[in-house]
């Protein structure tokens, strides 16, 4: 019986070569994590550190145990679908109430170190060739520095004054060692390492550590300790003058000189606003600090969207052109594609599946592929479309100006769109055409029912039943054909004389989000953010209630 029984778990359990391939995917997978997870400590994003341990021993729990077979099919499933689209929902929802943007790229720690980096300008003195170097006794980082006037060797450390070192205290590079005896000034690198220090090397360095070695500032003078040496190259340190003071007890900048350009002088204390930047007394209308923070504004955003004077106007505008491309584009394929269906599913024609290979081939092509080949055939001066089909003077500028006015250029994408979305359009409605029975056909014409009256009563009805569905998807994918606009012509031809938002002709909604949130050097993800969320509901109402509205089409059958 034991035997039995014995004979019957090893039927049922894995394979050894089964368990080798599981142990060995399994340990790749662990070796990747474990990477990561160590690359996150040495950021110190220590939260998201803790959550890749704790789902990296989830996932081997899963896989090592006994059973749970369901588990181990869905796990990879799940994860994907948390990474790329639970983790990117929840993300964006919670950009669009914040500031998020190229001034608000990170927290307020950032914020603080990034004002502190920027708060110096350089003065007269020497500048230093530097080695970064860490102190074996207690592991403070440190410069070890030559004055490349007088080719004195020091060390110094954040907010000391530099200590300079005995000949014998370090080594020289051996090029340098060759020339030190007759030429100390241009003698670049002199100190290669010290007794008691160890050097870096930049290149292994994690941006947490270059961040520290950037904010060290060794005093040069100690009656004024707002000079000192700084480095921004790792390689050459230059004497500069500190022109604001942070207090962290106080949580405020000190302004210590005058702006040159007049914004803050001496003595103004800027506190934290509730717009995430330091400003003057922490007062909205006053001056700030370049430099800010990510803070939850609540929503702010959408109001701006609907209050924005700058934004109503080039919104509006790129409103209306949204429906207006979106529904031209979804007729224009349509009646195009549904005419040739009807043309090649006549009984008589010959050669049917030729003709239909022949028009679904700008459906094949990519269609990245196809814009760019459209851009060419589009250009004033030298296109096809001017010089061959139109006849006009090559390399003329008077010539007809697709792409570079606005109305030219709508008209441009949207012949382009149907030159892509006919195929598509041909291909659904020629099956739905062949769905209908003709036994409908025959019937009609036996009551002396012509073509028209045939193909408006009885093969149209039949047609949206089985197609409407898929003419409000091409509506929700052309609301949004992102690719086209920008491919074609990037949302131009620009207007600005508008506003101080970057709009053009052809800009669809997502274009202009996309500019909003990618273009200019004031990029604002919390404000574009919003505008997908109303994107997203816009497209859904419409679907919803086109979904609702075809049920009519039911009640003909």
């Amino acid at each position: 019986m034991a035997g039995k029984k014995l004979k019957a778990w090893g039927e049922a359990g894995p394979s050894l070569s089964g368990t080798l391939w599981k142990l060995g995917v399994l340990g790749t997978v662990d070796a990747i994590a474990v990477t990561m997870i160590m690359v996150l400590v040495s950021q110190e994003l220590l939260t998201q550190a803790v959550l890749s341990i704790f789902v990296l021993l989830i996932v081997n729990w899963i896989y090592l145990r006994k059973g749970g077979l369901p588990a181990k099919y869905l796990t990879p499933g799940v994860l994907f679908l948390i990474v790329f689209q639970v983790y990117v929902l929840m993300f964006s929802g919670y950009t669009a109430f914040t500031n998020y943007g190229s001034a608000h790229n990170g927290d307020k720690g950032l914020a603080i170190q990034t004002i502190n980096n920027a708060a110096y300008r350089i003065v007269d003195g020497p500048d230093y060739t530097i080695n970064l170097v860490k102190d074996d006794s207690d592991g403070s980082r440190a410069f070890l520095m030559t004055n490349n006037i007088d080719g004195q060797v020091s060390i110094g450390k954040d907010k000391e004054l530099p200590v300079i070192l005995e000949e014998g205290k370090y080594t020289l590079s051996t090029e340098c060692a060759d020339k030190y005896a007759e030429d100390t000034v241009n003698c670049a690198k002199a100190a290669l390492n010290a007794d008691g220090y160890t050097t870096q090397d930049v290149a292994a360095l994690s941006e947490v550590e270059k961040s520290r070695y950037l904010a060290i500032r060794v005093l040069t003078d100690p009656e004024n300790p707002n000079v000192g040496i700084r480095t921004s190259e790792f390689t050459i340190a230059l004497p500069s003058e500190a022109t604001l003071a942070f207090d962290e007890k106080t949580d405020t900048f000190t302004a210590l000189v005058d702006d040159e350009y007049g914004n803050f002088f001496a003595g103004d204390v800027f506190k934290p606003a509730v717009d995430g930047f330091y400003r003057i007394d922490g007062v909205l209308e006053n001056a700030k600090l370049d430099g800010g923070w990510r803070v939850e504004v609540g929503l702010a955003n959408f109001e701006t969207i609907f209050t924005d004077v700058q934004l109503r106007e080039p919104l509006v505008k790129v409103i209306s052109w949204t429906f207006m491309f979106a529904i031209l584009t979804v007729l224009t394929t349509f009646i195009l594609g549904l005419f040739i269906a009807l043309v090649f599913n006549h009984d008589k024609l010959r050669g049917k599946k030729f003709y239909r290979v022949i028009m679904i081939l700008p459906y094949a092509f990519p269609g990245f592929l196809s814009a760019y080949v459209w851009v060419g055939l589009l250009n004033r001066e030298n296109g096809f479309i001017n010089t061959v089909i139109f006849g006009q003077e090559p390399g003329s500028e008077a010539n007809f100006p697709w792409l570079l006015e606005e109305g030219p250029a709508r008209l441009a994408v949207l012949l382009v769109n149907l030159w892509l979305g006919f195929p598509y359009m041909f291909l659904i409605t020629t099956g739905a055409l062949q769905s209908i029975p003709s036994e409908l056909n025959e019937a009609a014409e036996i009551d002396g029912a012509s073509g028209w009256q045939n193909f408006r009563l009885i093969k149209l009805p039949l047609l949206l039943i089985s197609i409407a569905p898929l003419l409000i998807a091409s509506f929700a994918f052309n609301f949004n054909n992102f690719t086209i606009i920008y491919l074609l012509t990037k949302g131009g031809p620009s207007d600005s004389g508008l506003t101080d938002y970057d709009v053009g002709g052809t800009d669809i909604l997502i274009t202009f989000v996309y500019k909003i949130a990618f273009s200019g050097t004031g990029q604002n993800f919390g404000l574009a953010s919003a505008f997908s969320i109303l994107i997203f509901f816009v497209v859904a109402t419409i679907s919803l209630i086109s979904f609702r509205r075809t049920k009519k089409f039911e009640e003909i059958v």
